[in-house]
This record gives structure tokens, C-alpha cells and sequence, in this order.
């Protein structure tokens, strides 16, 4: 095999298992189009709060557990930048996915960084690592309003 079908076929392999990973839901699918890869909050996040936290009984409604409706288009403005009641960072702090309360919730370590109570979702499935790591990267990404 030569060196140029070598790379041809690497790149090939590459490019498959792109396109597999994104089919199946896991990959953030860079919706703002610069292709850059950083999660949108639109297309990204938002679909993983809206099936998992912003539900009736919780993130949403006229009621929303601890005040904080997460339902799609009140996210960003009722996380980013917003101190936490749970502790003493905001809710989300763009770029410092480790500083942000958010994250802490959804991975189980909220004690460590002074807050309380369960793992979020409550009551439900742990978020998997893959649907984590798009919020952690979304919120790594500046956590833009898009």
C-alpha cells in the first residue's frame, strides 16, 4: 500500500466513526456550524435538559423545583452567571465547567464543592458520561446562548 492510500484509508476510518458516534445521540453535533465542535445550547444541551430535568415536577412549570425553570429558552438566563442557592458558585460559570454547580449536580460531587443534596436528575438515570461531557463542553465553549 502506498503512503497516499495509507493516509486515504486512515482518514477514511477516521471519518466512519465520526459519522457513526454522531448518529447515535452521544457526539455534540457542533450545531453553530463553524466546525469547531463546541456544543450549541439549542441544538446540543438543551435537548438533554429538556428530557431529563426540565419535566413537570421539576425544571419547569409555574413551580420549578428550587426556583430554577430549565425549560427550552429560559435556561441560559436562569443558569449562566446566576449564583447557585446550593453553594457558593454560579449555577454556570462560562468557561470553568469545574466551577459551576451544574455540573456538580449532574456528576454526584456537589459535596465537594459545598452544596447538598442528590445527584440530579432526582429520582432518575444518572446523565450518561456522554451526555456530561457535551455540558461540560458546551460550558467550556463560553455556555453562549445559542
Amino acid at each position: 500500500m502506498t503512503y497516499s492510500r495509507f493516509v486515504l484509508a486512515g482518514i477514511t476510518t477516521l471519518l466512519i466513526g465520526v459519522f457513526a458516534c454522531a448518529s447515535d445521540g452521544t457526539a455534540p453535533n457542533s450545531g453553530n456550524g463553524d466546525g469547531g465542535g463546541v456544543p450549541t445550547l439549542s441544538e446540543d444541551v438543551q435537548p438533554i435538559i429538556s428530557s431529563n430535568c426540565a419535566l413537570s415536577g421539576c425544571h419547569a412549570g409555574a413551580s420549578p423545583a428550587a426556583g430554577i425553570n430549565l425549560s427550552d429558552g429560559q435556561t441560559h438566563a436562569n443558569t449562566v452567571n446566576i449564583p447557585s442557592n446550593g453553594s457558593a458558585l454560579d449555577h454556570i460559570e462560562p468557561g470553568q465547567p469545574d466551577q459551576s454547580y451544574l455540573v456538580h449536580k449532574i456528576q454526584g460531587t456537589q459535596t465537594s464543592v459545598g452544596g447538598s443534596g442528590g445527584r440530579m436528575p432526582l429520582g432518575r438515570a444518572p446523565l450518561s458520561e456522554a451526555q456530561i461531557d457535551i455540558v461540560r463542553a458546551w460550558i467550556t465553549g463560553g455556555a453562549l446562548d445559542n
